[in-house]
């Protein structure tokens, strides 16, 4: 497998972003046929959501390995017709990455994309700019504060609203000594 540390990979989405922006510029059927072949691999991934990282590394191996090199080779080729033009630069960002695209298909365990994580901290990506004027200092530590509750109530599979809500129902009655308790961590839920 790997070794332990980081391992870089490279986001399948961001590759797919560059075919689909020519396609939309002026429907390219070459970035169309690029995009076909990235939403193979993306088909692929569908079948294996619910399988075990074992289980996904073996279907990776039969279906995703092959459709990669034919990618691979589509994108070698298409690029010499192709030089100078737009295609031809979301081509070589492809090529250049190479390596670390298809690193995925190595490993049960290793995303596709990572559409997960910038998911995940787009509520963060779009508030900073409002959280700049929380009107004072103590006001934008306790947005923080709560926002970090909120956080830390999602990553435990918590309903955010009804940890909150039930928060403080309880916090008038709760006791210093067993205020962690109230913290939004599910070995802490009683319900």
């Amino acid at each position: 497998m790997f070794a332990q540390g980081p391992v870089e990979l490279t986001c399948l989405a961001h590759i797919r972003r560059k075919f689909f922006d020519v396609h939309a510029a002026n429907a390219s059927p070459v970035a169309e046929e690029a995009l076909r072949r990235i939403a193979q691999l993306y088909a692929i991934e569908q079948l294996a959501h619910d399988m075990t990282p074992e289980q996904r590394l073996a279907l990776r191996q039969q279906q995703a390995v092959p459709a990669m090199a034919d990618l691979h080779t589509w994108l070698l080729a298409t690029q010499r017709t192709a030089a100078g033009s737009g295609m031809a630069k979301s081509i070589d960002h492809a090529l250049k990455r190479w390596p670390a695209l298809q690193r995925y298909v190595t490993a049960g365990h290793l995303p596709i994309d990572n559409n997960p994580v910038e998911n995940a901290i787009r509520p963060i990506a779009i508030g900073k700019k409002n959280w700049l004027f929380t009107g004072s200092d103590r006001a934008g530590r306790r947005a923080a504060a709560i926002q970090s509750l909120f956080a830390t109530a999602k990553l435990n599979g918590l309903d955010s609203a009804r940890w909150l809500a039930e928060t403080l129902e309880k916090l008038p009655t709760c006791p210093n000594s067993t205020i962690d308790s109230l913290l939004p961590f599910a070995e802490f839920t009683h319900n």
